[in-house]
């Protein structure tokens, strides 16, 4: 069956702002113009963090919602880049990409083709893996394992790989879910293919197969770039452990295993990294490892399965702490705040539930899977809490994204913009 292509919708309506808060909302708007996009999985340096300041002053019925809109289901988060949020998701039978205006919802385009993805647990059938943007082109990973690379200014498809077929990648337990990463024009996926295809780079131009590594099977972690040595390296998280490549040959440089012994386990979380230094979690009994790296050899500096064993969300590094979610999605994880020089766990607030941290400044964004963000200050001291309010439904476990003053998050039918 061909592709769809809808074109470009027309504007939706929206309630007229009176004159003065039209002022008053462009002034706050130029504030935040310098603000940076969040162009990928986690934002631009893959680290969850913004520079931007927000205020730790809401109203009592939470921040404004400065739009929202109906979506599919699925787990990949929004991201935003050159004035559009995109949103890969799945609504119905349609495996979608939908772009809108970034500050007020307009519908811009959406790229649609049929869904054939079925959980095998029976849960949810839409995209893991959040997408990535790079210069003019918007590049998803499916959960049926299509890589595909769209036109950022009206969704046209310029290649699609299917992964399954030529490369014969293995779904795993939940389906793909690897977030792509862009390094120059390399696009680094973990696929867990056959004949050595456990981690590819593909041309960012035509799609074609520049290099593959490993024979390791997926996980859900993705990858993120570095600077090593002076050199530039991409460092994944498979299911095996850890894999420091070169992102232009796909030469593997450093290996270090980690994972749990059970067969039923994933590595899920992303790789967190300082300097030379680098933090690898995993749930399943595998738990922390804070790893030097020196001349491609990886040694432990601490380890432990009761400091920070993050089931899927990444933790979030700042100012020398690690602030994420220990234990196990469906057991009520909590979050807790843990030295990263010697894994010391500060403090722990019991039982809050799984959830997605990012930072903005000086200030922690936490969205619970309940639906649920807190505002709390990066406070090694203790879990303080500056504000809280319920903004989307329950299932809300896809990464968030914070680009030039606004908060954008998901459910598995709702997508809200906030003004923070």
């Amino acid at each position: 069956m061909p592709f769809k292509h809808s074109g470009f919708y027309a504007r939706q309506s929206f309630p007229v702002i009176s004159g003065l808060w039209a002022c008053l909302f462009g002034i706050l708007l130029g504030e935040n113009s310098h603000g940076a996009d969040w162009p990928q999985f986690r934002g631009v340096h893959r680290d969850g963090v913004s520079s931007e300041s927000i205020t730790n002053i809401w109203p009592k019925t939470g921040p404004s919602v400065l739009w929202q809109a109906t979506v599919g289901q699925g787990y990949s988060g929004p991201i935003v880049a050159n004035g559009r949020m995109l949103l890969h998701h799945r609504p119905g039978d349609e495996d979608v990409v939908s772009a809108w205006d970034a500050a007020s919802g307009k519908s811009l385009w959406r790229h649609s083709r049929p869904a054939t993805f079925a959980d095998d647990f029976g849960s949810d059938d839409g995209p893991r893996a959040t997408p990535a943007v790079d210069r003019n082109q918007i590049v998803t990973f499916s959960a049926d394992g299509r890589l595909t690379s769209l036109d950022l200014t009206d969704g046209h498809v310029l290649w699609e790989v299917d992964t399954v077929k030529d490369l014969k990648a293995d779904k795993g337990f939940f389906g793909f879910a690897c977030s792509p990463l862009v390094m120059g024009d390399v696009i680094i996926v973990q696929i867990g293919g056959a004949n050595g295809a456990g981690i590819v780079g593909f041309d960012r131009e035509s799609g074609r197969v520049r290099w593959k590594a490993t024979d390791h099977e997926a996980g859900y972690a993705a990858p993120i770039a570095a600077q090593l040595n002076g050199h530039s390296r991409a460092v994944c998280f498979d299911r095996a452990g850890l894999v420091i490549l070169d992102p232009s040959q796909g030469r593997v440089e450093t290996e270090f295993p980690w994972r749990a012994r059970m067969h039923a386990s994933v590595n899920a979380a992303s790789p967190v990294l300082q300097g030379d230094q680098l933090f690898l979690t995993s749930s399943y009994g595998a738990g922390a490892i804070l790893l030097q790296l020196s001349a491609g050899k990886a040694t432990a500096v601490w380890s432990g399965d009761e400091i920070l064993s993050a089931h899927i969300a990444t933790p979030i590094l700042r100012a020398g702490y690690l602030y994420g979610f220990h234990g196990r999605q469906e057991q009520t994880p909590s979050l807790r705040c843990v030295d990263w020089t010697t894994g010391r766990v500060r403090w722990d607030a019991a039982r809050l539930g799984a959830g997605h941290v990012l930072a903005a400044s000086d200030k922690l964004l936490i969205l619970l899977e309940k639906g649920e963000l807190i505002l709390a200050a990066t406070n090694p001291k203790e879990f303080q809490v500056l504000a809280r309010a319920q903004v989307l439904g329950s299932n809300a476990r896809a990464t968030p994204a914070f680009a030039h003053g606004r908060w954008y998050g998901r459910d598995k039918s709702k997508l809200v913009c906030l003004g923070l």
